[in-house]
Parts: structure tokens; sequence; C-alpha cells
């Protein structure tokens, strides 16, 4: 499951540089943490907030994508909580082969909400905020 996640999050992260907000109410909002961690053995962790205020259309979820110099990497993927509050998202995933490295990165988070309503009854994405932020790698 979490790797459908991290995979779904680093496609829709993708998908959302282009496509319009959609659905987006005035308590829909999504923020990124300043500063991040890069590990020894490749581990980068990325946080910080966000609040939906109706998931009554279908699941929502927060994910994150992290570009340093070519790279780029879907981070993780969580499922929101969607009651009119904030709240706090941390995301993790191992990444090598080039990894990450201490230093100035920017992440591109997506604040995104399953709507049933595609042809032949798939899902499709409606963005309710988007998000791209520089970050310190540490």
């Amino acid at each position: 499951m979490r790797a459908r996640l991290v995979l779904a999050g680093a496609l829709l992260a993708t998908v959302a540089a282009t496509a319009p907000t959609a659905h987006a109410g005035p308590l829909d909002g999504l923020s990124v943490d300043p500063r991040g961690t890069v590990a020894q053995d490749g581990t980068v962790t990325l946080s910080g907030s966000y609040r939906c205020a109706d998931d009554g259309a279908g699941p929502v979820f927060v994910s994150t994508t992290l570009v340093q110099a070519d790279r780029s990497a879907g981070i993780g993927g969580t499922r929101a909580v969607c009651d009119g509050r904030v709240h706090r998202w941390t995301h993790s995933a191992v990444v090598k082969e080039p990894g990450y490295r201490a230093g100035t990165a920017r992440v591109e988070a997506t604040l995104m909400q399953l709507t049933p309503t595609g042809p032949l009854g798939l899902p499709l994405p409606g963005f309710l905020a988007t998000e791209e932020a520089d970050v310190t790698l540490g």
C-alpha cells in the first residue's frame, strides 16, 4: 500500500504543476516546513501541515516530490483527515543512486482528492491545494 501511495504521490505532484485547482474550499491549504533531513542511509524526511474541510466526495491525500539539481523523486503520500483543523504531515523515503545531499532543495506538495467522476467510473484527481517551497536538507 505504501509503495502505491509513493507512486501516486509522484505522479500526482507532476500533474499538479499543470492542472487547475478543483473543488478547493476556503479552508483547504497546505504548507511545507523550511527544513528537511537526509540521513547517511539515504532516508529523506520532509514535513509540513495541511487543512481540508470535506472529504465527502472522495479520499484526500497529501503527496510530496523532492527536487535537487537534476534529481526528482516522490518522497511520500499520506491520507488526509478532512475535519477543518490543521494537521501535520511527515513523509520519509529511502532514495539512493544518486541520493540527495545536505543543502538547498525544492519540495512540490499537493493536497489532492480522488473523485469517482471519470470515464468508466475511474477516479479523477481534484487538486485542493499545491505548494512549492525551498527547503534546506540537513
